[in-house]
């Protein structure tokens, strides 16, 4: 299994998971031009697709999703709130997600979780391929469930929302409203809670763990970094930490292979 983070903030976020020459888009968060755009700048093309997969119908994580499921000729898959929530065009292909249970989206298996936030009906997901790798995207979680903590047990590969730093979310000029909406039940994860839950499903054969969503405004990829180390030094995770930017896409990263390890501290 391959990973390419095509883009990851408030300004979309969409990423390309790959089993050898069949890909799944997990969320569409740019226009259908942009993810067009970023696939070709990583060295890839729309004809893999086979599917897109949303975790929820915020705009940027499904802004693009049903004209390029038009225009490649995919289904999208989400959960039944989800699919509801994006009144999809009667010529788009549908494939509705129940909790916890694999649905086939051909050649990848697709589980979704749900999470707190504030969309119709939220999700996480887990992808497995053909070989029984699995990876999870988890983002805009609100709150480190219990649920979600089972959720994330015995991943090969993890991207996951490590979105702001409490100081830094508190002294920012966004209203009170919009920073107690992001620190709420309904909003993001900082690096703190980011972190604790990556302490805490971490085992030695996670070997690739992506931070995503990190906020342009309230964060920076060096605090989310450094947080996610510390947390996980002293635990079994001996894989590799990348942290996704939102206007270029990450390098294409193995999931399941021998990872190159950054040092944790």
């Amino acid at each position: 299994m391959r990973v390419t983070v095509l883009g990851s903030g408030s300004r979309g976020n969409a990423i390309l998971v790959e089993s050898g020459d069949d890909a799944l888009l997990v969320d569409a968060g740019f226009s259908h031009r942009t993810l067009e755009q970023r696939l070709s700048a990583a060295g890839r093309s729309a004809g893999a697709v086979r599917a897109i997969a949303i975790t929820h119908e915020h705009g940027d994580h499904a802004r693009g999703a049903a004209r390029a499921a038009r225009a490649w000729g995919v289904p999208v898959a989400a959960s039944r709130g989800t699919l509801r929530a994006l009144a999809l065009h009667a010529e788009t292909r549908a494939i509705a997600l129940a909790p916890a249970r694999a649905v086939t989206v051909p050649p990848f298996r697709v589980t979704c979780f749900p999470i707190t936030h504030d969309a119709a009906d939220p999700v996480m997901l887990v992808v497995e391929d053909p070989a029984g790798i699995r990876i999870g995207v988890a983002f805009d979680l609100g709150m480190a469930t219990s649920a979600l903590r089972h959720a994330l047990r015995g991943l090969d590969g993890l991207v996951i929302e490590s979105n702001h730093d409490e100081v830094l979310l508190r002294s920012s000029s966004y209203p009170a409203s919009v920073r107690s909406r992001i620190a709420g039940h309904g909003g993001h994860l900082s690096n703190r809670q980011t972190a604790e839950l990556l302490a805490a499903c971490a085992h030695a054969g996670l070997g690739l763990v992506v931070l995503a969503h990190v906020s342009e405004l309230c964060n920076r990829p060096d605090l989310a970094l450094a947080e996610a180390r510390g947390a996980l030094r002293g635990t079994a995770f001996r894989g590799r930490i990348v942290v996704a930017g939102q206007d270029a896409p990450t390098p294409t990263l193995e999931v399941g292979a021998a990872q190159l390890a950054l040092p944790l501290g």
